[in-house]
């Protein structure tokens, strides 16, 4: 690759990128380009010279630029415990206190300790978090923390800058190489472990195989399940579909975190949970707070809570929006009556959202926003140990398609991206380190990376997904019910996925909603094109490396994956009984100590 090229805004031309892995193997392959795919790339090619862990050679394979990704649309910052009153216990106990009683202790330790090394890395990388008038990183408070923590950059802009910033480092690293506009079908698995990737290369308009021994999948969410998502269009479930499909154990896949706040218009611009950390507060369609009613904390209460309440408005209101008045943000930072005044704060601290909403002619200073819960965060995903590494050797992953534990049934405000810088780097050297045949259950004291021992199964039993890839043909489209009350039929699959997702998988949830929606996506997922001219397959080769077929797919290439995540992910949530963090069962509204455990799922029929 061209190791100085520039770091590219997203939209601008995508240059031909030299590379020494076009003949079609790599010793690392890292599918995704947000902040856990660079971290995993940047960890594997610095190595590790202390604990002897040597440097190698990285191939990072990205569906469009690699700049484009859901760290770039992430608003909210970084939490990291690196400020005199602070402590990575402190920020563990927080985190732990909003996972509900699911989160895994010991992952949460090293995400907490490690977060905050992390952090002061990427601050001595230059990375341009915001700063005080003395040149410290400014920090803020966020929902359920109990300190000021949040580091962002360019004020709620964070995301971008961050992965910017990242991308520039990953182009002057000679060891990585970065192939663009490549879409990752599947992980190829032999004799039980990762041999390479099959891919549609865009460009080429054909499929084609990668070989390689270590597969570390950063694929990001899968928020495009749903109507109502902040997430981007490449959020669509990739990872968890490719990862079943290899036979790796997924978990905690009922839990989707609904962000409270988004634009109740449009694309559902996310309005970062920051504007409520500095004041603002929700209202009624008759301009009356209701959150302090609900809970002590009001607006500043976990996600959950929030999302819910808003809901339950929402729908008491005949699906008209609830409101996010900036009022409370001039009270609160004692910035007097004169609406300027706080047109010229709002401007400075939430630039990114200040420009969204004059460009939708909402002038927040003076009227209060619409908004309506979206899906967010996945907590669940697949199952990895504390060095990132899923059921089946060789196959690694970080970042939002992971499930580490370190979020339980609900996700602290801002850990996400931490998440992914964490575990992402600690992907990397494993996977530079490990030997191709490693697995997770090889229990040993891991000095390279903390002090924590190899994932086991815990005495979890691993139940299995019916595979849904061979049901019978959809005779008829899935009716679905908007937000407002109305249903509508919906003839593109792609549309009758998130609606069926909305209706039965949504906010608030129930046995029968749950059950309907499950054999609709079970269809969807039957049926589903993959190529354009056959049906999904679950099923992976096992010793043909040959390519594929090399027919131009036609529709969304991705939506076999979503259907299938959806499938996993209706599936987990109709045998949870109980509410739980972000899962809430209006026929089971209590939670069940019994149930305070995760559950592992596999593919039937998958290579395991």
């Amino acid at each position: 690759m061209n190791a100085q090229a520039p770091c590219r805004e997203p939209g601008e031309s995508t240059p031909e990128v030299p590379s020494r892995h076009r003949s079609g193997d790599a010793p690392i392959i890292v599918v995704g380009s947000g902040i856990a795919g660079l971290s995993a790339a940047l960890a594997a090619a610095k190595g590790d010279s202390r604990h002897g862990i040597a440097p190698t050679d990285v191939l990072v394979l990205t569906s469009g630029r690699l700049e484009e990704s859901n760290t770039l649309h992430a608003q909210g910052g970084i939490a990291a415990a690196i400020f005199p009153d602070d402590s990575p216990a402190l920020h563990a106990r927080d985190t732990i206190a909003a996972g509900d009683g699911l989160c895994d202790p010991r992952t949460v330790d090293i995400l907490t300790r490690e977060g905050a090394v992390r952090v002061r890395e990427l601050l001595g990388h230059g990375v341009r978090f915001d700063r005080d008038s003395s040149g410290r990183p400014r920090r803020g408070l966020e929902a359920a923390h109990s300190r000021p923590r949040v580091l962002h950059a360019g004020g709620d802009a964070t995301g971008r800058i961050v992965e910017l910033d990242v991308c520039r480092m990953i182009r002057d690293q000679p060891r990585i190489d970065v192939l663009e506009n490549m879409v990752v079908r599947d992980v190829i698995v032999r004799d039980g472990m990762v041999a390479g990737v099959r891919l549609w290369d865009r460009a080429a308009g054909s499929m084609r195989d990668v070989a390689g021994s270590r597969v570390i999948l950063a694929t990001g969410g899968a928020g495009r399940m749903f109507p109502f998502t902040t997430n981007p269009p490449l959020a669509t479930g990739t990872g968890v579909a490719i990862g079943l499909r290899a036979g790796a154990q997924v978990m905690d896949l009922e839990f989707y975190q609904f962000h409270p706040t988004a634009l109740a218009m449009g694309e559902h611009f996310l309005i970062s949970e920051a504007v409520r950390g500095e004041g603002a507060y929700l209202v009624d369609e008759h301009g009356e707070r209701y959150m302090p009613a609900v809970d002590p904390r009001a607006e500043l209460a976990p996600r959950d809570v929030v999302a819910r309440e808003n809901y339950r408005r929402i729908m008491a209101q005949n699906g008209r929006p609830v409101f996010l008045d900036a009022a409370g943000i001039a009270a609160k930072q004692g910035l007097g009556r004169d609406r300027r005044v706080l047109a010229a704060f709002l401007a400075d601290r939430f630039p990114t959202i200040d420009r969204y909403l004059r460009d939708q002619g909402i002038e927040w200073s003076v009227e209060p926003v619409p908004i309506t819960p979206a899906a967010h965060y996945w907590m669940g995903g697949l199952r990895t140990d504390a060095h990132a590494r899923t059921s089946v050797p060789g196959l690694y992953a970080a970042g939002e398609c992971a499930r580490t534990g370190v979020h339980g049934a609900n996700r602290l405000a801002s850990n996400s991206l931490l998440e992914g810088l964490v575990f992402g780097h600690r992907a990397g050297l494993a996977a530079a380190d490990d030997p191709a045949d490693r697995g997770w259950n090889d229990a040993r004291d891991d000095d390279a990376y903390g002090r924590v021992l190899g994932h086991d199964n815990d005495g979890i039993g691993v139940e299995t997904i019916d595979d849904p890839t061979h049901a019978a043909q959809v005779t008829q489209v899935a009716p679905s019910t908007t937000p407002g009350g109305a249903t509508a039929i919906h003839a593109d699959p792609a549309e009758s996925l998130r609606n069926l997702m909305w209706t039965g998988v949504g906010v608030l949830r129930d046995a029968d909603g749950l059950g309907s929606a499950r054999e609709g996506l079970r269809r969807l997922a039957g049926t589903a094109p993959s190529d354009g001219t056959t049906p999904a397959d679950t099923t992976m080769p096992t010793g043909d490396t040959t390519p594929a077929e090399t027919t131009m797919p036609t529709g969304d290439i991705t939506l076999p994956d979503t259907a299938l995540a959806a499938y996993a992910c209706a599936t987990a949530a109709l045998a949870r009984t109980e509410s739980r963090g972000a899962h809430a069962r209006t026929d089971h509204p209590r939670t069940d100590p019994l149930q305070a455990r995760s559950r592992a799922y596999v593919l039937q029929g998958a290579p395991r």
